[in-house]
């Protein structure tokens, strides 16, 4: 697995996809991925830690992790199928590892919350940089 940061948003209110970028936390290969405008708007604010009065969608999801004695340990994209990623959380509950499905978008959402790490699949990379022609 490699690890990764968020490099960009890339948020138009007149289109309905939005972009963020991701980059390889030491390394120089990166990707984009595909986003809703709620998404990313959530991510933004994450990243601008802009507080809201009452808990939005990715707020309610971290609550009920910590509420059920749980925590976020990192997000993995582990995979990629007819141009569409996966991801997955992993959350550490009693000292064992808990993996849920996610679309990689709220993953993120969740991730930059709280600065969780963010891992992509060896596999997943290797078939961006060959769209990229890297």
């Amino acid at each position: 697995m490699i690890q990764m940061e968020l490099s960009k948003i890339m948020i138009s209110e007149t289109n309905d996809h939005q972009i963020i970028i991701l980059k390889e936390k030491d390394g120089q290969r990166s990707f984009p991925i595909v986003i809703g405008l709620h998404e990313a708007w959530a991510i933004d604010r994450a990243v601008k830690e802009i507080p809201t009065p009452r808990p939005l969608t990715h707020d309610l999801l971290y609550n009920v992790i910590t509420g059920l004695s749980a925590g976020l340990a990192r997000i993995i994209i582990n995979d990629l199928k007819n141009n569409t990623f996966f991801a997955k959380l992993i959350l550490l509950k009693n000292g064992e590892s808990v993996e849920i499905d996610s679309r990689p978008s709220d993953a993120i959402a969740l991730a930059m919350q709280k600065n969780t790490p963010i891992f992509v699949e060896e596999k997943v990379l290797d078939e961006v940089c060959k769209w990229n022609g890297l």
